[in-house]
């Protein structure tokens, strides 16, 4: 059944976008064709995009994996009695919804938010910050936010199969905890690392809702273009082009 499931909502949708991205456009009705004229668009009026968007989306996904580890370290080897329920409490807050988190951290970021306010009660600032919402920062401490219950899950399945032997023998041999990190727990989670960082790393290039709603002009995503190219150019060839 999961092989099922991946190849009608994965396989075969990518497969007809990349049918697609060879076909062209004219007086919105599409015509097979074989050119790469849609890559070469693509290419020329969204390469900056695309840079940027690879380089924001590793950005969050090298945060969201990081975090995700030391918190599930701390489950897993600090607070084992307690593993499940602090997992359990890190998944319910997927429940609250996507857009739900947006909107919270418009309201929290905002120049009438939360933390401006905190810090003009404080005294830290003598004008609100204007640059924490709409801006960069602003999709990657959203998309953070989002992820890091989604990354925690392979993470927690990797270090849940540690056993306590090897740690206890790599203790005994006068490992310390810096070393028994690196040379245990570490490549035992590599699986869950990788997994963790390719989940975060394809949710924040491919979202386009995140960016429009808390990034602003200056925060243009390639997911943003995608969303254009399908519903409001009506131009499925070059979208599907910038799919890929």
């Amino acid at each position: 059944p999961s092989l099922g499931v991946f190849l009608v909502f994965f396989v075969l949708p990518m497969a007809w976008f990349l049918v697609v991205s060879f076909w062209r456009l004219r007086n919105y009705k599409l015509y097979p064709d074989l050119s790469l004229r849609n890559y070469a668009t693509v290419v020329e009026e969204y390469l900056p995009a695309g840079l940027f968007t690879v380089g924001i989306a590793a950005l969050i996904a090298v945060l969201t994996t990081l975090f995700a580890f030391l918190l599930v370290y701390l489950i897993r080897f600090k607070a084992p009695r307690f593993g499940r329920l602090l997992l359990s409490v890190a998944l319910v807050t997927l429940f609250g919804g996507y857009l739900v988190k947006i909107y919270a951290w418009k309201t929290i970021l905002g120049v009438d938010g939360i933390l401006n306010q905190l810090l003009l009660g404080l005294g830290l600032v003598d004008a609100p910050i204007e640059w924490l919402l709409y801006s960069p920062a602003a999709v990657v401490v959203t998309l953070v936010h989002f992820l890091l219950p989604l990354a925690m899950l392979p993470l927690y399945a990797s270090m849940t199969g540690i056993r306590d032997v090897p740690l206890e023998a790599a203790r005994d041999l006068g490992a310390g905890p810096g070393r028994v990190l690196w040379d245990v727990v570490l490549p035992q989670c590599l699986p869950g690392l990788l997994s963790a960082f390719a989940l975060s790393f394809l949710v924040a290039a491919g979202d386009y809702v995140t960016p429009l709603l808390v990034g602003g002009p200056q925060t243009v995503m390639v997911g943003t273009f995608i969303q254009s190219q399908f519903l409001n150019r009506l131009n499925a060839p070059v979208g599907s082009a910038l799919s890929y």
